[in-house]
């Protein structure tokens, strides 16, 4: 029998073979909203040489994406729970799909910005729904959590299989093609999701009014606290437009937690964050997001500027992340068994932060040195990303798994965000802020290594610290076995 929407409205699946069709379908819609995170991030050099961009315009096309995705994360999430998952995540794959067409038009680094930017809030409008519709797809809770572990694994390989995908690409066309490939994925997402997820029931559905300021101010706080760390390398830290970048992120930060704690129907009810796994498992995927985004920013620049390598060969190196997420399976599940989350995420957190000092070691010690700290990151992202999304969302109210997904989801983004703010500001600091043709010379190389150096240093500290103080407010074991 064919599996359609009306027939599947009232009842839900027994397994996840029978589900393949909407699952597949969710995973597709995850996976490339996960690596239109990374995918650019191999073309960077090709984009500044073509578009004429500096070390901060680039900084923007990766960043622009994450700030409108992960500052309306959880905008999405309740405009979702209001008009109907379903709903809304076939008008964002839609609009994904049509916008990723437009780059045919860029002409200049400003346009591509604000393109990244729009399509961040495209995903927005997929990235928490595709879990939450997961959940809905079954009723057996050891189901849903191996449903999301699936997802999850799905998210990471999309997040680092991005450079390799768009290296291979770029070895045969113009980069343009890395976004114009979203259209035909997006369009089989969206028949999948039209033939196997069930339509939304107006009494799953909620009537409180959405949280427009809450989303203003969140978007405002985040975008000017990344945005006053590369105006400090621009203008200098004290100038005025830096000053007031700085002092316009804590105003709207302390105005959003004011106004979530007032109003009657909030975007993110502050109160969750009264239990200590979930405030644990945000900051501690926050760490992780950190790690990751500023590695695969910061050697992305160090593979096709300081050795000269083609897009290819530099997606290629990225290959240790890539088969060290699926073989760290074992490690993450030994861990979380013998010694329960909170020692497995402390594991992890120190897996990160020592993958990032030995980094700051290993950037001028040849490419064996820095794929040794790659598989060391990988273990650690492997091991807290996955616990604390499922430690995150089993600890939610049974009515708040959308909302879980949506934080959990969030706190990726900004870190993500700030990871590659950080690393960009810093190198754009130390070394240069106009990345030249070709390869680098050999007294720019002699500036980029110490510099890049400093950078992971620095970013082993901030790591360590937020890993582990996640880590730390998390309860020894979940509730449920965690399906690693």
């Amino acid at each position: 029998m064919t599996i359609t929407a009306e027939n599947t409205a009232a009842r839900t699946y027994p397994s996840l073979r029978a589900a393949w069709i909407p699952l597949a379908a969710l995973c597709l819609a995850f996976f490339v909203e996960m690596v239109d995170n990374t995918l650019l991030s191999i073309a960077l050099p090709t984009i500044g040489r073509d578009l004429g961009s500096g070390t901060t315009a680039l900084q923007w096309v990766t960043a622009a994406y994450s700030l409108t995705f992960g500052g309306l994360l959880l905008t999405a999430g309740s405009l979702a729970d209001r008009v109907g998952r379903r709903r809304v995540l076939l008008v964002g794959l839609g609009v994904f799909g049509a916008l990723s067409l437009c780059v045919v038009a860029v002409t200049t680094a400003g346009e591509l910005i604000a393109l990244r930017a729009a399509l961040g809030i495209a995903a927005a409008a997929m990235a928490p729904i595709t879990n939450s519709l997961v959940f809905r797809l079954f009723d057996d809770t050891a189901l849903r959590m191996r449903a999301m572990t699936v997802m999850i694994i799905v998210g990471m390989s999309g997040f680092v299989l991005g450079p390799l995908i768009g290296g291979t690409i770029l070895t045969h066309v113009r980069w343009e093609w890395l976004l114009v490939i979203n259209a035909p994925i997006a369009l089989i997402a969206c028949m999948g999701v039209r033939l196997g997820v069930p339509a939304d029931r107006p009494e799953d559905l909620t009537d409180d009014a959405l949280d427009f300021p809450g989303a203003v101010l969140s978007v405002s706080a985040i975008g000017l606290a990344c945005y006053s760390l590369t105006s400090g390398v621009e203008h200098g830290w004290l100038s005025f437009i830096t000053l007031g970048s700085m002092l316009g992120a804590i105003a709207a930060a302390a105005a959003f937690v004011r106004h979530e704690q007032r109003s009657k129907a909030p975007m993110l009810d502050l109160r969750l964050f009264a239990s200590g796994t979930v405030r644990g498992a945000a900051i501690a995927q926050i760490g992780t997001s950190i790690a990751m985004a500023s590695v695969m920013f910061g050697l992305i620049l160090h593979f096709q500027y300081a050795y000269g390598w083609s897009p290819m060969r530099a997606g290629l190196a990225n290959l240790p992340i890539i088969v060290t997420m699926l073989a760290a399976t074992p490690v993450s599940e030994w861990l979380a068994r013998q010694f329960g989350h909170r020692i497995a995420c402390l594991v992890g957190a120190a897996c990160l932060a020592g993958s990032l000092a030995g980094l700051s070691w290993g950037v001028d010690h040849g490419y064996p040195a820095i794929a040794a700290c790659m598989v060391l990151m990988t273990v650690g992202l492997r091991t807290v990303m996955t616990i604390c999304a499922v430690a995150l969302i089993d600890a939610m109210p049974s009515n708040r798994t959308s909302v879980g997904a949506a934080l959990n989801d969030t706190a990726q983004e900004v870190g993500t965000s700030i990871g590659t703010a950080v690393v960009g500001t810093l190198i754009a600091a130390l070394v240069t802020t106009q990345l030249p043709p070709g390869v680098w010379s050999s007294d720019l190389i002699a500036s980029f290594f110490p510099g890049e150096g400093i950078s992971f240093g620095l970013l082993a500290v901030v790591v360590g610290l937020v890993g582990a103080g996640g880590a730390l407010c998390l309860s020894v074991w979940l509730s449920v076995a965690v399906p690693v």
